[in-house]
């Protein structure tokens, strides 16, 4: 269970970048994050593992509390959270199958279950048959399947993805979308921020929007997706 509470985030230098941010996330939703660039979608997933520390309030992820945590807990609580870039983060000069090898390594898992987990992960993503080819060999849609098998390596109880689709053309970002509900089907919970409106609302899920860091909109409480044609969307999309 990831949960907000009262959240304000405020930086030195740009301000305050979430205001009263309140919202639970339980075990195995899917939940879409949206709104415009610089509403506070990156800050939010930041928060969740804990690459930021909210300025008052407080966020609570599987038991992890911020407003008690020390510094030794986060490598625990990150093995139980997988996360997505949007810019894909794998290491250039190793193949896909030790870019995925990595993320076991760095957690200490014993060398003799590192081969069999790494080819199970890279068969869940359909990528069996690239283990060997290098990043610079394979597509955007391709890259991102390795990053996702990476952050698949410790079996999250949650995946937290930040515009996972921002560099893929349609059809590589259908393919990724699936792939996140196949994921997410098996009882992961999926957290994804995303400008794509079209993706929102073809799927179905639900829906948190933010706008100048505060939630606008929750679709779990306030009974369906918003799309961009109605005025305060529309808005956002400027």
């Amino acid at each position: 269970m990831i949960r907000f509470s009262h959240v304000h985030k405020r930086f030195a230098r740009t301000g305050a970048a979430l205001q009263d941010v309140t919202f639970q996330v339980n075990k195995g939703e899917f939940v879409f994050i949206t709104g415009p660039s610089g509403a506070g979608k990156s800050t939010i997933l930041k928060l969740c593992f804990f690459e930021e520390q909210p300025s008052t309030g407080e966020v609570k992820v599987y038991g992890t509390s911020s407003a008690t945590f020390k510094p030794a807990d986060i490598p625990r609580l990150r093995r139980r959270l997988g996360v997505v870039f949007q810019d894909f983060r794998l290491l250039e000069d190793r193949n896909v199958e030790s870019n995925v090898a990595f993320a076991l390594e760095v957690t200490g898992t014993a060398p003799s279950q590192i081969g069999p987990r790494v080819s199970r992960l890279l068969a869940q993503v359909g990528l069996a048959a690239k283990a060997t080819a290098l990043p610079r060999e394979l597509s955007g849609g391709e890259q991102q399947r390795v990053a996702i098998a990476r952050a698949l390596a410790n079996d999250p109880v949650a995946l937290i993805a930040d515009e996972p689709t921002g560099n893929l053309d349609e059809r590589a970002t259908r393919g990724i979308f699936q792939l996140f509900r196949d994921i997410n089907a098996n009882g992961t919970a999926v957290l994804m921020a995303t400008h794509d409106l079209d993706l929102v609302r073809r799927a179905g899920c639900r829906t948190i929007e933010v706008n100048r860091g505060q939630i606008v909109f929750d679709s779990a409480s306030d009974g369906g997706f918003r799309g961009p044609d109605t005025p305060d969307a529309a808005e956002d999309d400027e």
